[in-house]
């Protein structure tokens, strides 16, 4: 009986949100402490105090209530315990260690950092919680990398991103590695975990490689952070301090952290105003939230003793129906209506496949369905209005235009998934798809780009598989082994139960399990054109293919270019020739105006270093000339290469805004100690922007033209050449 402690509500009672199901709870805890602290303070004293040898190792939570928008709370007509353990925890107190880093899921990836870093675990507590942010992160980025989800500015892939980026930053702040490195510890991390999960040992050339590629391009974030830092303190010289404002811009715009900028700026004894920072970040928050920010009513049901939707869809567009229960959704941009039906020909956004559209009829009335999604295993109807007597019968009815369009391109898409293991092997795994009514996109792992043969045979094999006309062979509820047993190829994202749809096209050619839409013989599709090819991460290829309607409008685009082409060469029967020939001509003119801008900028170097002042032996012009960036740095390449102990400023304007070229000669660069990369950040300040380059030649942009005659002022001052007279 001591063992067991009674709870509060705020201790012992488990709600997932506001609204919706939740019920009381059991933790199981377990007390780690020597047996000395445990004679000192009973372990039932030390509970959910913070002790990190007391911990919560169970919790089962009786779900038995719906919370109300309005706060109360009604039972729910089925009810579970929902049960989850900590597998790490467990594990630790199995192994008798203090900590779960110590045990044997994290030792070896914490084993090899050291090797990588050269650093021993247990030196400093910074190093060893950076040691334990790498190992941990690590595996959540390699098991979400090989469930099928890749890094990405949108969300999940945005959170992926996040978490893999934190573990680099720990590397290259507190472990001094400035290379990538998180890939090296990947097969690691297979070798400890590829029993048990599979996946990872099948996908880890995949994995190391869309790791290795982030790590470099995060890498390269940081760096143009610390150059963005180092101008910021260069131009700031007398505040010695950074700005909140500036701070939050480093973190928001390049995704550089604060408590990078903090250590940076230590280490030159500058402060960083965290509070300027912090009301950057809340701001931020809170257009989040503004923009995300949905309030949903509580469910007006109908009819209570329903239980799923029955989905009618593959068999008819049309179907009479009843509402079974409804609600409204408030968003910063409006509000629509959530309807559940009895029976519905809708099929549900899911699989990569875009949801249906179409109308509810009654009494004469049209209601549009805007959308249909998925949403805790209901099909969810989207209404931007909803009927004044909701109860009765309804008439639903799919646009079947849409719905055609979009079967078109959803088997096209499993044709093409076929076809692609055929032409480039059977490593190609299916990592994403998106299927409406106008395109289909899928994306494949595979390692280099497709070339125009293999696109060719990939097409000519779809669309002979087009014209054979071949019947759909579908297959409800399927146990899911015999599924697996007839080849059957799972879809990425998908979650199965123990029976499945089956859907084959060809005895041996095309069988995955899927949900969506389909054509009921091939030949409906008409014609399949890939019209892009490109690579959206390490190792994942994206294909974009049009069908039926898209496939004419795309070829008869293609059609209508030639024959503008043919109406501009007239006189020329090979069009093909003809454009070469002018490709030719094209590429001789531009010599020749290369040719004649070199001239001028001859011509205008001359001129310049003629009107040059002198201040004993040293030349000095600052002026304004017609010439674009580029031009200014190759002149100033050329003067470089003959002249001595000179500084030319250079500035021009090109549509609206100012540009700065400096040039400083090698010899001045040795006796005088200037650097143009130095000056010309403080000379960028007055045409409103920034620069940088090389000591011998930077160059700056900015958005106000009229300070250029300021920057002349200045880098006399800068040089002490004084006032012209």
């Amino acid at each position: 009986a001591e063992r067991i402690l009674p709870g509060s509500k705020k201790d012992n009672f488990w709600e997932m949100g506001e609204t919706g199901p939740c019920g009381p709870c059991s933790e199981i805890h377990v007390d780690l402490r020597p047996e000395e602290e445990k004679s000192q303070t009973p372990g039932r004293d030390m509970i959910n105090k913070g002790h990190p040898l007391v911990i919560e190792l169970w919790n089962l939570v009786f779900i038995e209530f719906n919370r109300r928008s309005d706060g109360k709370l009604e039972q729910l007509p089925s009810r579970h315990v929902d049960t989850g353990m900590g597998f790490e925890r467990l594990t630790m107190v199995l192994q008798g260690k203090k900590s779960n880093y110590d045990t044997d899921l994290f030792t070896p990836v914490i084993r090899h950092t050291e090797e990588i870093s050269g650093i021993r675990y247990g030196t400093s507590e910074a190093s060893d919680v950076a040691m334990r942010v790498i190992a941990d992160h690590l595996r959540a980025v390699v098991f979400a990398i090989a469930d099928g989800q890749l890094p990405s500015n949108v969300r999940a892939g945005y959170v992926i991103r996040r978490i893999l980026r934190r573990a680099v930053r720990y590397g290259f702040t507190h472990l001094n590695i400035k290379e990538p490195f998180m890939f090296m510890l990947v097969p690691t991390l297979s070798g400890k975990m590829g029993d048990v999960f599979p996946e990872i040992l099948a996908q880890e050339e995949l994995i190391r490689k869309v790791i290795h590629e982030e790590e470099q391009t995060f890498l390269r974030t940081l760096s143009a952070g610390i150059r963005k830092f180092e101008q910021y303190v260069e131009s700031h010289q007398k505040e010695k301090q950074i700005d909140g404002a500036f701070a939050f811009d480093l973190f928001d715009t390049y995704g550089f952290p604060v408590d990078l900028t903090r250590l940076m700026a230590r280490e030159i004894g500058w402060e960083v105003d965290m509070n300027g920072f912090r009301e950057g970040l809340e701001m931020q928050k809170n257009r989040s939230r503004e923009a995300a920010s949905v309030s949903a009513g509580d469910w007006i049901i109908l009819n209570p003793a329903h239980q799923a939707t029955e989905f009618v869809g593959y068999e008819t567009l049309q179907a009479d129906v009843a509402i079974v229960k409804y609600r409204k959704i408030a968003t910063k941009k409006g509000e629509y209506w959530q309807v559940i039906l009895d029976v519905t020909p809708f099929y549900a956004e899911s699989g990569g496949q875009v949801g249906d559209r179409g109308y509810l009829d009654k009494d004469g009335r049209q209601f549009p369905v805007l959308d249909v999604v998925k949403e805790h295993e209901q099909i969810v109807h989207i209404l931007n209005e909803m009927p004044e007597i909701p109860s009765g019968t309804f008439h639903a009815r799919v646009d079947a235009e849409k719905r055609i369009l979009t079967a078109n391109n959803h088997t096209a898409t499993h044709l093409m998934h076929a076809a692609l293991r055929q032409v480039l092997g059977t490593h190609v795994e299916q990592k994403g798809s998106y299927v409406d009514e106008n395109r289909l996109r899928f994306d494949f792992s595979h390692y280099s780009k497709l070339t125009e043969e293999e696109i060719e045979k990939i097409e000519e094999k779809v669309n002979r598989k087009i014209r054979e006309n071949i019947p759909l062979e579908e297959y409800r509820g399927m146990p899911l082994e015999k599924a697996f047993a007839m080849g059957a190829m799972a879809l990425f994202g998908e979650k199965y139960g123990d029976e499945v749809r089956v859907v084959q096209f060809g005895n041996d050619y095309s069988v995955e399990l899927c949900g969506g839409t389909h054509v009921s013989r091939t030949g409906q599709i008409g014609m399949f054109k890939i019209i892009s090819e490109t690579a959206i991460a390490a190792g994942i290829r994206r294909v974009e293919a049009v069908t039926a309607l898209g496939a004419e409008q795309f070829i008869n685009e293609q059609l209508s270019v030639i024959k503008g082409l043919k109406d501009i060469f007239k006189s020329q029967k090979d069009i093909l020739k003809g454009v070469e020939g002018l490709k030719q001509r094209i590429s001789e003119l531009e010599l020749e105006v290369s040719d004649l801008l070199r001239e001028k900028s001859d011509r205008i170097a001359r001129e310049l270093i003629l009107q040059a002042e002198v201040a004993g032996s040293i030349r000095f012009t600052a002026a304004r000339v017609d010439l674009g960036p580029d031009q200014i740095r190759e002149m100033a390449m050329g003067i470089r290469s003959r002249e001595k102990e000179l500084v030319l400023l250079l500035a021009t304007v090109r549509e609206g805004k100012a540009h700065l070229g400096l040039l400083i000669t090698d010899d001045l660069i040795k006796s005088k100690g200037w650097d143009a990369s130095v000056i010309i950040r403080d000379l960028a300040g007055e045409i409103g922007g920034g620069g940088g380059g090389q000591a011998w030649y930077s160059s700056a942009g900015g958005k106000n033209p009229g300070g250029i005659e300021s920057a002349f002022q200045r880098v006399r001052e800068i040089l002490n050449f004084g006032r012209k007279s």
